[in-house]
């Protein structure tokens, strides 16, 4: 069962087929990247629009300090207290997205560099297998063509020996006809009809010869 299967597995379509499957795993690791990049990007913003409200929130205890308004000073530092925490907390968070987008971008570049080793060899591969696949054609023609070769050899051999056959055969019949062993009845008369053919014509000739003398008194 193997052998057939291998017999009709063409490589070709294997590699292909692997192929694609390399790169669909790259564009998932491509777009985990893109993912933890915007998320990085989103707690950024977020960050950063804590820091103004911190700012803005220490500007007004410095306000309420000039106002003598300690206890409105109080709640602002309070409420800047808290975003700074915030802040702290997206701090951490940012880091760990860092890092883990540099742990993506670094398997994206080994697994892209992998991809495009095996698309080469692919190639490679693929050229290989259908020099061979030619080489074996050409191959199984010039077989064809030497066996066609040998049954057309074998073919005139067969009808050179008939011929001689034929001949010999002849040869032999046209001797025998001549010993007189074999008569010949498409030929002319046989001993026969010669011997009273040549009776007739002697007979015809005395008779002849007789009619004359007759008529000249001889």
């Amino acid at each position: 069962m193997s052998k057939i299967i291998d017999k009709m597995e063409d490589p070709r379509e294997t590699l292909d087929y692997s192929y694609e499957k390399q790169l669909e795993l790259l564009q998932n690791v491509k777009r985990g990247v893109a993912e933890v990049a915007t998320s990085k990007k989103r707690l950024q913003l977020q960050r950063a629009k804590l820091l103004q409200n911190s700012e803005k929130l220490d500007g007004q205890a410095r306000d309420a300090i000039r106002a003598d308004r300690e206890d409105l000073a109080r709640l602002a530092l309070e409420r800047k207290s808290a975003i700074t925490s915030q802040i702290t907390g997206l701090d951490q968070e940012i880091a760990g997205l860092e890092k883990e987008q540099e742990k993506l971008v670094a398997a994206e570049k080994r697994l892209s560099t992998k991809v495009e080793v095996f698309r080469t060899r692919k190639e490679t591969i693929k050229a290989q297998y259908s020099a061979a696949e030619a080489q074996v054609r050409i191959s199984e023609s010039v077989s064809g063509i030497s066996e066609e070769m040998a049954d057309v050899g074998l073919a005139i051999e067969r009808a050179e020996n008939k011929t001689e056959d034929m001949k010999a055969r002849s040869a032999a019949l046209d001797e025998l006809i001549e010993q007189g062993t074999l008569t010949d009845f498409t030929g002319g008369p046989d001993e026969i009809e010669r011997e009273l053919a040549a009776i007739g014509a002697e007979s015809s000739i005395e008779s002849e010869l007789s009619r004359i003398k007759a008529e000249e008194g001889k």
